[in-house]
């Protein structure tokens, strides 16, 4: 295509081994360092530094000064979405970098999509707020219904201290694990900030894998029944 946006120079960013392994590093929503993110893509920290350029440079990453420390982080929550359904079309037409480890259930069952909850998990939370009608379609749009304000409100969520107006409440976001969507958005930010708050799940250091506490899981299966 002649005119329009140059879908090229993203997906030459993205396609490159190490970048990719760059920018998975930076699903788990955290600030990292070059030498960290080095460490993840497996090249040299000089390396790292020039991938780490032409990701910021293309839109795709930015830096934050800490006194003497850079740590770089994902620039948007619509980098994160692209990553998640380009691993969701890797992974359905058998474009495996690896053999499953003994964390891919566990990344399975429920993991970190940038600032909000993926996984079967996730699906499951979504499917449930969509069955209730908590969420309701709106054509190509994703709304939180009165009835899901109500429920929201009443889990402790405060939905007007919620961060970054300017991005949706609600947003489908694929999974790459389950081939189905799950929340994004404001929304889903705030209920998995919101869960870790209440003691429900905790992180696994160094990974994007979310572990739900015995009480965490029973109430989490109160609140968001399998629809």
């Amino acid at each position: 295509m002649k005119t329009g946006p140059d879908i090229s120079r993203i997906a030459a960013l993205i396609g490159d081994p190490a970048r990719a392994n760059i920018l998975t590093a930076l699903m788990s929503g955290k600030a990292l360092t070059a030498t960290e993110l080095a460490g993840e893509a497996g090249v040299t920290l000089q390396t790292a530094s020039t991938h780490l350029a032409r990701l910021e440079t293309g839109g795709l990453i930015t830096l934050r000064r800490a006194g003497r420390h850079k740590y770089f982080r994902l620039a948007s929550e619509d980098v994160a979405h692209l990553l998640e359904t380009l691993m969701g079309l890797a992974a359905g037409s058998g474009h495996l970098r690896s053999r499953p480890g003994p964390r891919d259930p566990d990344l399975r069952r429920a993991r970190v999509c940038y600032n909000h909850l993926a996984g079967d998990m996730g699906t499951r939370m979504y499917d449930s707020l969509l069955a209730r009608g908590f969420l309701r379609r709106d054509g190509a749009a994703l709304l939180l219904s009165d009835a899901g304000r109500d429920f929201v409100t009443g889990l402790g969520l405060d939905l007007a201290s919620l961060p970054s107006p300017r991005t949706a409440m609600c947003r489908d976001c694929l999974d790459w694990s389950e081939r189905r969507a799950h929340l994004a958005g404001r929304l889903g930010r705030g209920l998995l900030s919101h869960i870790e708050g209440l003691g429900w799940v905790r992180r696994v250091s160094d990974t994007r894998i979310v572990r739900f506490t015995a009480a965490g899981e029973a109430a989490f299966d109160r609140f968001f029944p399998a629809a």
